[in-house]
């Protein structure tokens, strides 16, 4: 089932996942070894975050004094997790009671494995299992690492009332009729559970490859307070020919994930990206064509109403870097009154009279740069926990083991730090130059009060990038952790693994950023993330040191606030439908298997989010509109709206979720899940519009 290396075993080690009793770890037995029975948890089947330990319900409590294993007092009652298993709310206990596993030549054995007799039961425990009958609680069990579920109980009119209700056996046809006909007249319920169980357990050779678990409708019994309740799992081992790495497949819905409405998505979200791929191959090949002639044109005729000055500032004999920008300033103004134009009745207008304020450093530059490099960090986070997933054959498929993903999510997350680090050092590198404090930090002496500003901005970008992803996350795991805290779910966040995540970040998450925020300020490693180039100028035009007002009648298309809701319409529509799978697997009990699926449509989503973005600042540029960084971001990052938007519309007509505790759990993880995919979006429509922009003004001969 798992195959371990290294690497894996080093991941495994640090996450806490040791401690594992041999045989669950190997899944190899021989006869007459003991096979745990682990409990997990209950909770009602229309909540999943309402869950609680197995225990809270009072059934039979293992005594584990005569355990085999308790040699000397060392066995634990509670097995060991992995802090992945913890945030995936598993609390696994043992049973007290073990399987002991066949000879290989044994066809089929039976037996009475568990009879324990409760106390006498109390108001508050028929109370218990009356809400649990009520609203569907069902409780998982684990053998081996394979799960098996099973209902607590039933609602149900009086079985007595019922004629031959003793021959249901395991027949629930006629219950369900006499049910059916009790409803219908208006009858009363009463709680009833289930006290005998079978457990049927396949295996082959030495390995354990399927385990069933039935409640007998025949042992329904009701519960009422003084009354006493008998409870009984009956073991039955056979044989099977099913290879075991096989054995996870009967959990996982094919017929589900790999429907034709599946295949369908997949094949409209790639007619789409040809749409789009077209669209911007119009846009750059016939309508940039056709402005690059335009203004060739305008320059010719310009050329000797600027011709000398140019040839001063081309010798490059004596000529200061304050002179040469007041020199760009006069041309700049010299061609918003129309000179170029002027000379060859060409009037000039569009993307390229912004020359001088298109590379302008944005507002609030700091955290545009944090954000970006958080938007990083979450793209090489996505990468790598999906292609992990891909790769499931070499290591061990994800899906098989409890807490993988979230484990895995850990790791990427702390690796990738340094990336967040380096992509926003790297973007306010690229764009400082460009501000007040840039230029007086380069004209000011050593100390001055430029060079102050300057260092302060870069502490605060350092800062933002560290802090700006954990603080949300920690609000909204607080805020969640206190509910089920409060209402005692086994979802809540024990301090210990609190404080193993802490000393996690601090020690291995903040210097990773920290190091990549220095890489990004001070190493020359190429183009970067923020798309500037190695050596000479950053930008392909000079940034103007007075900024371009923008007209006002400004049409249509050309407003960011129309653009922009289209641009997140257009990518959510690339994966609107494996967001439905990917809700179902969260929300509704389904094992998420099909990562190729999914390692497609996020190269869809990627391309998608790119070209849009890029036509939105082509149009936004084109209307003499150069403040087009946060634009960028905001058309790739408006997807997220659209992604809340649908869970909304899932909670309310694809799920029966109820209650304080579901209701937060699923709006708080919907919330970053969806602040998740905005980031990622963003950051990836903001680096194709950097490219974008960055191309169109190199191929530009500028007055």
């Amino acid at each position: 089932m798992k195959q371990f290396t290294p690497f894996a075993g080093a991941i495994l080690l640090a996450l806490g996942k040791a401690g594992v009793q041999a045989d669950d770890y190997n899944h190899r037995y021989k006869a007459g070894d003991h096979v745990d029975l682990w409990v997990n948890k209950v909770g009602p089947y229309a909540n999943p975050q309402e869950a609680y330990e197995y225990y809270i319900l009072p059934y039979c409590a293992p005594d584990t004094r005569h355990h085999p294993d308790n040699e000397g007092g060392s066995f634990n009652v509670l097995r060991a997790h992995s802090i992945g298993e913890v945030l995936g709310g598993h609390a696994l206990r043992h049973s007290g009671h073990d399987l002991i596993y066949p000879a290989a030549s044994t066809k089929a054995e039976t037996g009475i494995l568990e009879t324990c007799t409760t106390s006498p039961l109390t108001a508050e425990q028929v109370s218990l299992f009356a809400t649990a009958a009520q609203d569907q609680w069902f409780y998982q069990m684990y053998v081996d690492d394979l799960p098996v579920w099973g209902m607590v109980g039933e609602m149900l009119p009086d079985l007595s009332s019922i004629a031959a209700s003793e021959k249901f056996g395991s027949d629930l046809s006629h219950l369900e009729e006499a049910v059916a006909a009790h409803t219908e007249h208006g009858g009363s319920f009463k709680p009833y559970v289930y006290t005998q169980r079978t457990l049927k357990v396949s295996y082959n050779d030495d390995r354990i490859i399927k385990v069933d678990l039935t409640s007998e409708p025949s042992s329904l019994t009701e519960v009422k307070e003084g009354v006493t309740l008998k409870f009984e799992l009956d073991i039955q081992w056979e044989t099977t020919d099913t290879p075991f790495h096989s054995r996870f497949d009967r959990y996982l819905d094919h017929a589900f994930f790999k429907h034709q409405i599946h295949w369908f998505s997949i094949f409209n979200s790639f007619m789409m990206v040809l749409f789009l791929m077209g669209l911007v191959g119009l846009i750059l090949l016939r309508t940039l064509r056709k402005d690059y002639a335009r203004y060739a044109i305008s320059h010719s005729g310009g050329a000797a109403s600027s011709g000398g000055r140019r040839d001063v500032e081309g010798g490059g004999g004596g000529v200061s870097d304050e002179e040469d920008e007041e020199n760009e300033e006069e041309d700049e103004r010299h061609a918003l009154r129309g000179g170029a134009g002027g000379a060859t009745g060409v009037e000039e207008s569009g993307w390229k009279l912004v020359h001088g304020d298109v590379f302008r450093a944005p507002k609030f530059l700091p955290l545009l740069a944090a954000i970006l490099g958080t938007g990083w960090q979450v793209v090489t986070l996505v990468m790598g926990v999906v292609l992990f997933a891909v790769a499931g054959p070499l290591h061990g498929e994800v899906h098989e083991e409890r807490g993988e993903v979230l484990s895995s999510i850990l790791i990427f997350y702390s690796l990738s730090s340094i990336v967040a680090g380096y992509a926003s050092g790297s973007y306010f590198k690229l764009y400082h130059a460009t501000t007040a404090a840039g230029r007086a930090s380069k004209t000011s002496t050593a100390g001055g009060n430029g060079a102050l500003a300057g260092a302060t901005q870069w502490q605060l970008t350092m800062a933002l990038t560290v802090l700006l992803l954990p603080t949300i996350l920690g609000v909204f795991l607080s805020f969640l952790n206190v509910i089920a805290l409060v209402y005692g779910t086994i979802y809540y966040i024990p301090f210990l693994v609190l404080l193993k995540l802490f000393f996690l970040w601090v020690f291995v998450s903040v210097p990773l950023c920290v190091l990549g925020t220095l890489l990004g300020r001070h190493a020359k490693l190429g183009s970067g993330f923020g798309g500037g180039k190695k050596g000479g100028d950053p930008f392909p035009c000079r940034v103007n040191a007075i900024p371009r007002p923008i007209p006002e009648d400004i049409p249509w298309y050309g407003v960011p606030a129309n653009l922009i809701p289209l641009a997140g319409l257009l990518s959510f529509g690339s994966i609107f439908i494996e967001l439905y799978y990917i809700l179902t697997s969260l929300w509704n009990y389904k094992f998420y298997h099909v990562y190729g699926f999914l390692l497609g449509v996020y190269a869809i989503l990627c391309l998608v989010v790119c070209m849009t973005t890029i036509i939105v600042v082509y149009f936004c540029l084109n209307s003499e509109n150069y403040l087009w960084q946060w634009t960028a971001f905001y058309s790739g990052g408006s997807t997220a709206l659209y992604v809340f938007l649908y869970s909304i519309y899932y909670f309310v007509f694809k799920t029966s979720m109820h209650g304080l505790v579901q209701t937060a759990f699923y709006f708080g993880y919907m919330m970053l899940i969806s602040l998740g995919v905005g980031v990622l979006c963003g950051t990836l429509g903001h680096w194709a519009a950097n490219r974008f922009v960055r191309t169109i003004f190199q191929n530009v001969k500028v007055d």
